[in-house]
């Protein structure tokens, strides 16, 4: 079996084809589905954020695996392979797994040393596990990345007054508009980017802020977790008058759809007045014919590179001591990956023992006779279980730890010419 991961991300390929391979999570139970049922996939877990689509698959062909994830997303995205392969990137075993560390630990992402990606790894794993497609390797891999990733933000300084695509896209407006806090803002949506806003708005000393979401309960629930601020919460059908009442509108929601075009806005817009979209939405929430505006300016999160620089580059040192503790992580991984071939080995000569074990016994009981047999089983049972045990203990320890692959295999095969064994399927024990 082999790891790799097939994807793209704001390195990799513009807002335009990132929006188009974005798999929503009520999307996610079928992706996940179709998948797991290609002939060379034995697991896989899909990573969606706004910034990047990952696969995660193991497969026993690592060939025709990768074939079988691109035909998928091409499917999905409805862009031809040859327009969407050169915006993928792909990786095997060892950088397959740095990449999951590294990218759990906020160090591939946009903005250096996000706190937000590792709850969304966090998901990936446990949807991945809910719909059947992450077992036991891939189950292993993403519990080493998410200890890495934690450990990261525990051992070093990178998560320390790190910036969010929020926070980004809230210094992206003030360097627009220098005077943030005289300008009434509208925030649709209410998820997590939305409180960061929010919560970035307020720092920056906004104080006429409108959220509006489809469900009036949740933006009522985000605007209380402020107290002291008075925040006005509205519905969606109030939308485009909100809209046509501020000077900022921040979207962040999980729509598929555009939430705001041309049409709208142009009905009820004052002539010549100036609007500022920041829209950090994947797949987007405002439609690209609103640049054909003259007054209306649209800012989406390739946008906010420039913004990040600067933060890219105070964080080098602290990006290079992550990576140090990140490497002991994919170290542990890989004993644990290689240590998979004994099991096999192992499993056949505890069940080759086990019944000789068994079989011992019962001529043992059948002489001592039904009196003795009833009353005395149980602690027979146990001795001659814990004579087992220990014999087997050491030489199965020994064979788990030892780290020479060469070393390794030679004595397994010692252990199977010595005890006579048919190793079995390793998948039997998964």
């Amino acid at each position: 079996m082999n790891i790799a991961v097939v994807g793209l991300s704001h390195k990799t390929a513009q807002v335009e084809v990132r929006e188009r391979l974005s798999i929503s999570e009520l999307q996610m139970e079928s992706a996940i589905a179709q998948l797991a049922s290609c002939l060379h996939v034995e697991e896989v877990a899909i990573l969606s954020t706004c910034n990047r689509l990952e696969i995660y698959l193991v497969t026993p062909e690592t060939e025709y695996g990768i074939r079988e994830v691109i035909q998928f997303l091409s499917e999905h995205s409805k862009l031809p392979i040859s327009t969407l392969r050169p915006h993928l990137f792909m990786l095997l075993h060892e950088d397959a797994v740095m990449h999951l560390m590294r990218v759990a630990a906020g160090l591939d992402s946009l903005v250096l040393g996000e706190g937000q990606i590792l709850s969304q790894v966090k998901q990936t794993h446990k949807l991945g596990q809910q719909y059947k497609g992450i077992k036991l390797v891939l189950n292993k891999l993403f519990k080493q990345a998410i200890t890495g990733g934690k450990r990261v933000r525990t051992d070093t300084s990178i998560g320390t007054g790190a910036v969010s695509i929020s926070s980004a896209a809230v210094e992206l407006a003030q360097m627009h508009r220098q005077n943030l806090a005289a300008c009434r803002v509208a925030v649709i949506g209410a998820g997590k980017m939305s409180r960061l806003l929010v919560q970035h708005l307020v720092a920056k000393g906004v104080g006429q802020i409108a959220i509006v979401n489809r469900s009036r309960q949740r933006a009522e629930e985000l605007a209380n977790q402020f107290q002291g601020i008075e925040l006005a919460v509205h519905t969606i059908s109030e939308m485009m008058t909100v809209v046509a009442m501020s000077d900022l509108v921040f979207t962040s929601t999980a729509a598929t759809e555009p939430l705001l075009d041309r049409t709208q806005l142009a009905a009820v817009l004052e002539p010549n007045r100036p609007l500022m979209l920041f829209d950090i939405s994947v797949p987007r929430n405002v439609h690209t014919d609103v640049n054909q505006m003259e007054n209306v300016q649209i800012f989406n999160v390739d946008d906010l590179k420039a913004v990040v620089a600067q933060n890219h580059e105070s964080r080098r040192k602290m990006v290079q001591e992550a990576e140090r503790l990140l490497e002991a992580e994919v170290a542990a991984f890989d004993v644990w990956w290689r240590s998979l071939e004994t099991v096999s080995t192992i499993s056949c000569l505890m069940n080759k023992v086990e019944a000789i074990r068994e079989q011992e016994l019962e001529k043992a009981l059948s002489r001592l006779g039904c009196e003795f047999a009833e009353k005395h089983q149980e602690v027979i049972e146990a001795l001659t279980r814990g004579i087992v045990n220990k014999i087997l203990h050491d030489p199965m320890v020994q064979l788990r730890a030892q780290q020479d692959i060469e070393a390794r295999r030679r004595a397994m095969e010692t252990l199977q010419t010595l005890f006579n064994l048919e190793p079995v399927s390793n998948e039997q024990y998964s």
